[in-house]
């Protein structure tokens, strides 16, 4: 005789604004987004480290290391148990990056769709560029060949 439980299915947690999020996708998915950020780097309550930079990559590799150098911060989700997410009493959402007594606070200081406007507006001006580079060699071009008539 065999006995079958029903099959139950837990739903996928929903997490707005505030939360614990475990999962190493759901962490790379949160932070891919940043792009600019304050950074507070705290073992204990005491802060070993503080600045401003601009998020480069975010990936999860047990064998790479998380980097903050020059600026620019290189985050692995693998480095850190958990994310935690909260929201100060102005509603601004920050990320703390949790590993025993270390936390690695992130304060965004743009929003996500500055910087997809900053990075189409950047895009803009190099087509812009590259349109009047191409321009001004075929005109030279063209110079060089019209003196080849005379």
């Amino acid at each position: 005789m065999s006995h079958h439980l029903p099959e139950t299915k837990i739903p996928a947690p929903c997490i707005i604004n505030t939360g614990v999020i475990v999962s190493k996708l759901d962490m790379r998915r949160l932070l891919t987004d940043l792009g600019r950020v304050h950074y507070i780097y705290t073992f204990d309550g005491n802060v070993q480290s503080e600045g401003k930079g601009d998020v480069m990559e975010v990936f999860a590799n047990p064998q790479r290391s998380t980097l903050v150098a020059n600026h620019t911060l290189y985050l692995n989700v693998c480095s850190f148990d958990y994310l935690e997410l909260q929201q100060t009493p102005e509603n601004e959402t920050h990320f703390d990056l949790v590993q025993e007594g270390w936390r690695l606070r992130l304060i965004p200081l743009s929003t996500p769709l500055q910087e997809r406007r900053d990075r189409n507006m950047n895009v803009t001006a190099i087509e812009a560029m590259m349109e009047q580079v191409l321009s001004a060699r075929w005109d030279a071009e063209f110079d060089d060949d019209s003196s080849d008539m005379f």
